[in-house]
């Protein structure tokens, strides 16, 4: 017996497909496209800027190649048979020139933003400006705010209309920082500083993570960035401050400890100087340090067959 289905069937059964593939994706899936920050903002423009212009090159492309299959079919087309053709100088001026003035518009913008997204660069005054020192751990985040004298885990709190500071270091293995409604990626790494300026246009809670893998932990490396009103990010620093656990040499010692899934926690102090202390940990020591046994001052005499 002879089955046949349909082609509005088949049709109706492909877009069905289609959209249940694409049911999980929207802004809220794909902060990138939807950001909440002006960095963001300048980072989703670029993309989008640099896409459309390699799309002058995509488009005709596929467009040339269903042209020619049909103009140079085997039957009824209507291209002519030049064997002994060889050059075109017109082709060759555009073949070269499009790509060219791609290439130097890419590096324009390349050159422009790579000075506007500076990460380095502070986009508000001090007094607008949240600092936060961020340390990176098996596998967690620990926020510590110098000048407010508390600290959170896996969770990074700021006043909606200033901007934050950024230091970042690692006290384990490189990791890489990132609130992608935000803006930008950068390194934090063992003994050394790196430096991130973010803010936030409207108020929400903005998923953070580690895009560096890691270890065992490393998928589970989340943390909530917070943009609040004022009133909001002076109840949490009041609850903060009021939680029993200061964060002491030894308190940090404990949290330094490999854990997965953390969940948020406050610390109502914070030793002074303990981001510094954290990176003089990787610091390397003078050579003279590193010796084992001091060098001879000088070489032994050879007398005979001795060697020397």
């Amino acid at each position: 017996m002879k089955h046949f289905i349909s082609k509005p069937f088949i049709t109706g059964i492909t877009l069905l497909g289609l959209l249940l593939v694409l049911v999980g994706c929207g802004l809220q899936t794909s902060p990138v496209a939807d950001p909440k920050g002006p960095i963001a903002i300048l980072e989703r423009d670029l993309l989008y800027t640099a896409f459309f212009i390699m799309l002058i090159v995509v488009i005709p492309v596929y467009f040339m190649v269903f042209w020619f299959i049909w103009r140079y079919r085997a039957k009824g087309g209507t291209g002519e048979y030049k064997p002994d053709w060889h050059k075109s100088s017109i082709i060759e001026v555009v073949v070269w020139s499009i790509p060219a003035a791609i290439i130097i518009t890419l590096g324009y913008l390349v050159w422009t933003y790579s000075y506007k997204l500076d990460p380095y660069k502070k986009i508000a005054t001090p007094e607008n400006t949240i600092n936060v020192q961020v340390v990176a751990q098996d596998w967690k985040w620990l926020f510590i705010y110098p000048e407010l004298g508390i600290a959170s885990v896996n969770e990074l709190a700021f006043p909606v209309d200033k901007a934050i500071s950024l230091q970042l270091t690692s006290d384990t293995v490189m990791n890489s920082f990132l609130i992608p409604a935000l803006g930008g990626q950068i390194y934090a790494m063992a003994g050394m500083t790196s430096q991130l300026n973010l803010q936030a246009n409207e108020t929400g809670r903005f998923r953070g993570r580690n895009t560096q893998y890691s270890g065992d932990g490393f998928s589970m490396q989340f943390f909530d960035a917070v943009a609040m009103t004022q009133e909001e990010f002076d109840e949490w620093v009041a609850n903060a401050k009021s939680q029993p656990k200061p964060l002491s040499t030894v308190t940090y010692g404990q949290l330094a400890q490999p854990t997965i899934g953390h969940d948020v926690e406050y610390f109502s102090w914070v030793k002074p100087g303990l981001y510094e202390e954290i990176l003089k940990k990787y610091a390397r020591r003078p050579e003279t340090t590193l010796r084992r046994h001091p060098p001879a001052t000088t070489q032994p005499a050879c007398e005979g067959d001795t060697p020397c």
